[in-house]
């Protein structure tokens, strides 16, 4: 027969016996898999965090360059006083622009495209330029702006910018860009006597002398083809770049043709 003494002690041996080895190997066993879940989740959390933030940069980015090429190319050939100005008075010859000519551009080989866009603006008229800024010349005076947007192609690993020169003043709008493509909108039909567009061109297929008369004098309408790296580019059923198109009107020859 067992004593009370004897019958306490097994008790407290079996109470402070502990985890065997094979519960403890099940016991880290489970914690790593609910660890490696958690890692998971939160990469998974940190990749879609960093993919929004990319494609909202992406987004501003091509929101703020679309408006600044919208608010100058809408301007091309603006003058502030029609009653004591012409296009030929208001817009005259400089360099590869003819008298009157509001646009010119190139288009390079294997390069991106360029376009240039001059209009006089009076002081306060709230004609935007491509840096922001608008006319500040003392009334009653008026100053003539010409506006070039290049791109500069990416090199190493410095992005492709998008630039544009103010009166020979070149500033960096955004980065990221791939390629400018610019088509410009005219009427090649003499027969219809209007603005409306019929054929769109690019740089290297406006003619001087076309069946209008001088192309570049005949813009109502340009096509803006900008090229963004994919901030995405490498996931699954990425492409290595996205387009965004904007077809702008030339509100100088907007309206009725007189």
């Amino acid at each position: 027969m067992s004593s009370p003494h004897s019958t306490t002690i097994r008790r407290m041996a079996r109470a402070q016996r502990g985890f065997t080895l094979v519960e403890l190997m099940v016991t880290v066993a489970i914690a790593t898999f609910l660890l490696a879940g958690l890692v998971t989740i939160l990469q998974n959390v940190r990749a879609t965090y960093f993919n929004q933030q990319s494609l909202a940069q992406l987004q501003d980015q091509q929101r703020f360059a679309m408006t600044v090429l919208t608010d100058v190319i809408q301007a091309g050939g603006y003058f502030p006083d029609p009653l004591g100005m012409t296009p030929a008075t208001a817009l005259p010859a400089a360099g590869a622009y003819q008298v009157g000519q509001a646009f010119t551009g190139t288009q390079p080989a294997g390069q991106p495209d360029s376009i240039g866009v001059r209009y006089r603006t009076a002081n306060s008229d709230g004609v935007i330029l491509c840096d922001g800024s608008s006319n500040t010349a003392v009334p009653p005076g008026s100053q003539l702006y010409t506006n070039v947007f290049t791109v500069v192609p990416p090199a190493g690993a410095v992005p492709g910018q998008l630039q544009c020169t103010l009166n020979g003043n070149t500033l960096t709008l955004i980065t990221g860009v791939q390629g400018l493509t610019i088509y410009y909108g005219v009427k090649r039909n003499p027969a219809v006597v209007d603005y409306n567009v019929d054929t769109y061109l690019t740089a290297n297929q406006m003619l001087v002398a076309g069946p209008n008369g001088n192309d570049w004098l005949n813009i109502s309408a340009v096509r803006v083809i900008l090229q963004f790296n994919n901030p995405l580019f490498g996931q699954p059923g990425q492409p290595q770049f996205i387009t965004f198109e904007r077809v702008i009107e030339v509100m100088a020859r907007a309206g009725v043709h007189t």
